[in-house]
């Protein structure tokens, strides 16, 4: 499953790419500074995007640890999505890619192999997922996983859940239903390339 995901853009291009679709981007812990990362890894902090309640078409970005600590002590990065409704508590997860590891092709290869998956004409997407304020750790985030879709389902048996741009609004609504929103994205609408 994802435990490695990418953002090289900064926080102005996400603003804008929000504005876009009309969700105006707050900042109500002041604009962060967000550096460019190859590797956002679990138990790392990198910005999410919550709901303000009540209000549509804005979000609250913030920057929150990736991962809370389960009953078993273990980190929760990702977080099975299927029979649940997430009435509140929901985000979007900003990236550019995330990575799915393999089974080296070459025999004599001792790490995985590490695949790049990218949205095919877009310069960011949002993975749908939840956040908790825990004894533990604080406030942190979760993606959610589904099935995967026909650009996944070669290289891994779950895939994190990636929101269609028209859908970005509707997760931060937590009047709409989530199950509503969670689905595979059609074929060929990831870029996917070896890169490790």
């Amino acid at each position: 499953m994802c435990n490695d995901y990418r953002l090289t853009v900064d926080v102005a291009s996400i603003v804008e790419d929000f504005a876009d679709l009309k969700i105006k981007i707050r900042f109500g812990e002041g604009t962060p500074n967000i550096p460019a990362r190859d590797d956002i890894k679990i138990t790392e902090v990198a910005p999410i995007i919550r709901t303000i309640d009540g209000v549509r078409n804005e979000g609250d970005l913030v920057q929150r640890r990736w991962s809370w600590l389960g009953q078993n002590k273990r980190p929760v990065y990702n977080f099975r999505s299927e029979g649940r409704e997430f009435s509140s508590g929901r985000c979007l997860i900003v990236a550019d890619g995330f990575y799915e590891f393999t089974d080296p092709k070459e025999p004599k290869k001792k790490r995985k192999d590490k695949w790049l998956f990218t949205k095919l004409d877009e310069p960011i997407f949002c993975i749908a997922g939840i956040w908790r304020d825990t004894p533990e750790v604080g406030e942190a985030f979760t993606m959610l996983t589904m099935a995967p879709g026909p650009d996944i389902e070669s290289y891994h048996d779950r895939q994190i859940v990636i929101l269609e741009r028209d859908a970005w609004a509707d997760w931060l609504d937590p009047s709409v239903s989530a199950k509503s929103l969670i689905k595979p994205l059609q074929a060929a609408a990831l870029r996917v390339e070896q890169v490790g």
